[in-house]
């Protein structure tokens, strides 16, 4: 398998490298997670044609192959580019609305996702409803030309700031097989019967709990067929797969800085590389971000010849997250007592972020997907395991 890039490939990645650079100034070093929200860098993106790069050029995207956007991943992730004010809308809401959306939708949602003017929010988990969302409980009712819609999802990113919410409820109770009774509605956050509740974290990201309380839609707010909404949410899930091919390059950043943080500081009077423990500990970590980044190409590779990379994707999700939590354990040990420094702090190296990522590490076990679900998939569907 040849893994060198194509002249045109460097170009563009040459290309994407400098854009970040003029546009977040040489001393970015990233930020908290609302700090990686900016509706303004989207906008940036949009008037680019970089947001929806892999779209059909029928429907206004770029149309370039999963290389390309492998390729664009590892720039804004390196890069630590402030691009969450539209990853949602462009890696699922766009792409299952170009596969199954009405042309109503397509024509409203599509153009405002590319211009970056529009923020999603995913509502699908539920207080008893998580790695098991065929649980869920909110429910939608008809009612003439609407629906109403009561319940409550919890653990939402970005709800008090989205404009739309990507919303999976129940619209059949009685269906023989809980799956089967879920639809999938674009609703309007500003809808009356529609509260959102702050929940703080460790990792200093705000989420949501968002209350439908006799919330009032119109029934051109269902997404593609009624009941179908549990395919719709895999199929998502599959458009995501790109995006996680191209994360360990975002890992990749935080290495660097150990790295580079070793070869100049001193501890009792010798450079920190020169440690052979620490050595150790880093060539151990080099080689594990190797892994992960050829589990990321193999499945862009894999994308590029049809092929949908199930359980190879739950192979990359597990492994990229849990090496998340291991870097951040070894930054701690590298830096020290440092390591514990907080941004702002005058002596925190890298203003802090080792700090707030050490926090932030272990919830990439449980987003996308909880590992031990994907573990059970990889069983499965990777090595034929019965259920």
């Amino acid at each position: 398998m040849d893994f060198k890039f194509t002249p045109q490939q460097e170009a563009f990645r040459q290309e994407v490298r400098e854009f970040l650079r003029q546009e977040l100034g040489p001393n970015w070093k990233g930020g908290k997670t609302h700090e990686m929200f900016s509706p303004e860098f989207s906008r940036k993106l949009g008037k680019k044609g970089w947001i929806g790069i892999g779209w059909p050029k029928e429907y206004g995207g770029g149309g370039r192959p999963h290389m390309d956007q492998l390729i664009f991943g590892e720039e804004m992730l390196y890069g630590r580019a402030p691009a969450a004010a539209h990853i949602l809308a462009q890696n699922m809401v766009g792409p299952t609305l170009i596969n199954v959306g009405s042309e109503e939708h397509k024509k409203k949602f599509l153009p405002m996702i590319l211009s970056g003017e529009v923020v999603f929010c995913l509502a699908y988990t539920e207080p008893q409803a998580g790695s098991d969302l065929a649980s869920l409980q909110t429910n939608a009712v008809a009612d003439g030309d609407y629906f109403r819609i009561n319940g409550q999802k919890t653990f939402i990113s970005f709800a008090g700031e989205a404009h739309y919410g990507w919303i999976g409820v129940r619209t059949d109770p009685n269906a023989p097989k809980k799956h089967r009774g879920i639809s999938i509605f674009i609703v309007d956050m500003k809808t009356p019967g529609i509260t959102t509740r702050e929940l703080h974290t460790m990792f200093d990201h705000t989420l949501y709990e968002v209350f439908f309380d006799d919330a009032k839609v119109h029934k051109s707010c269902v997404v593609g067929q009624l009941n179908q909404g549990w395919y719709y949410i895999t199929q998502a899930l599959d458009h995501e797969r790109v995006f996680m091919a191209s994360s360990i390059a975002g890992y990749q950043r935080i290495f660097d800085e150990i790295v580079e943080y070793a070869k100049v500081t001193k501890r009792d009077g010798r450079l920190l590389s020169k440690d052979p423990v620490i050595q150790q500990k880093l060539t151990e970590m080099a080689i594990e971000l190797h892994v992960g980044r050829l589990l990321g190409y193999r499945l862009a590779w894999l994308l590029e010849q049809g092929i949908v990379p199930f359980s190879e994707a739950s192979i990359s999700k597990v492994f990229t997250s849990e090496l998340e939590k291991r870097l951040g354990n070894l930054g701690m040990q590298v830096l020290g007592l440092y390591g514990q420094l907080q941004r702002g702090a005058r002596q925190a190296p890298y203003d802090g972020y080792l700090e707030w990522e050490y926090r932030f590490s272990p919830m990439q076990a449980v987003g996308g997907g909880a590992n031990e679900i994907q573990r059970i998939i990889i069983a499965i569907a990777g090595l034929g395991l019965p259920r």
